[in-house]
This record gives C-alpha cells, structure tokens and sequence, in this order.
C-alpha cells in the first residue's frame, strides 16, 4: 500500500471512530439519561442536541469519512487476496453503511422531532417512538462505524 493510500485510511479511521465514538454515547448514555426524564423535557434537550449538532466540526468526524471511504474504495486494487485491500473495502462499506441509517432513519426522525411541540399532550407518546427507533438506528450505525474505524486501522 502507498504511503498516501495509508495516510487517508489512517485519517478515514480517526474520523470513523470519532463519529463512532459521538454515537455510542448516545446509545450508553445519553439516550438512557433522556428516556428517564419527563417527555417534554426529552424532547426539548433532543431539540437543543439536534440543532448544535449541525455544525462544521462534527460535519466533517461524519461526513469526512464518506469521501475517504469512497477514495479508498476507488484507490483499492482488485487484490482480495491482500488482506489490507479487503480491510478497507470492508470498513469503506461498513461506514457507507452507517451513514446511510443516519440518512435514512436518524436525520428524517430528527427532522420530525424538531416541529414537534414538547408541551402537547402527545409528546409523550411521540417522544417513546422516537426514542426506540432513533436508538436502535443509532446503536446499528455505531457498530458500524466503530468497526470500519478498526478495519481502516488494521489496513
């Protein structure tokens, strides 16, 4: 492997397991702590999380190793009998993956979850399906970014 392909895969790792590292926490802690407050307060510190989550620093941990991934892929020889080769094309695809349940599934949710109004007397019941099927995504996209992180390292 060239030292420039490994430099990128290296980079690719760190942010793989930075955004890895942003949603497990939110599967171990975060989302627990929020499911045993009141709704409405749920709902309204998710609404907060949600916009400071949108800014140029955790867009380029997510994003960034989207355009590594997609890179390495079209860097990668056709060797699947180099075990670096088959590494980063697993952890290219693990992370495509990933983003693609955070595009799918947790980006749309949160979407919903910002119109909606903590004070309503359905918040509660928005709020516990929004937490289930926001929290699952979440824990699915975290494996997959934490293990693309060791696939790009193992490269």
């Amino acid at each position: 492997m060239s030292a420039a392909l490994q430099r990128l895969a290296t980079a690719t790792a760190i942010g793989a397991g930075v955004t890895g590292g942003v949603f497990f926490g939110f599967s171990t802690f975060i989302m627990p702590a929020l499911n045993r407050l009141p709704a409405n307060q749920s709902i309204s510190a998710m609404q907060f999380i949600n916009i400071k989550a949108v800014n140029p620093l955790f867009m380029i941990a997510l994003f960034g190793p989207v355009v590594g991934s997609v890179a390495l892929v079209a860097s990668a020889r056709n060797d699947t009998n180099d075990a670096s080769q088959r590494y980063l094309l697993m952890g290219a695809a693990l992370y495509l993956v990933g983003t693609a349940i955070t595009l799918a599934v947790n980006v749309p949710q949160n979407n919903a979850l910002a119109k909606l109004d903590p004070s309503a007397t359905s918040s509660a019941e928005a709020w516990a399906a929004y937490a289930t099927t926001w929290t699952a995504a979440n824990h699915a996209r975290a494996i997959a970014s934490i293990v693309a992180a060791t696939l790009f390292s193992c490269s």
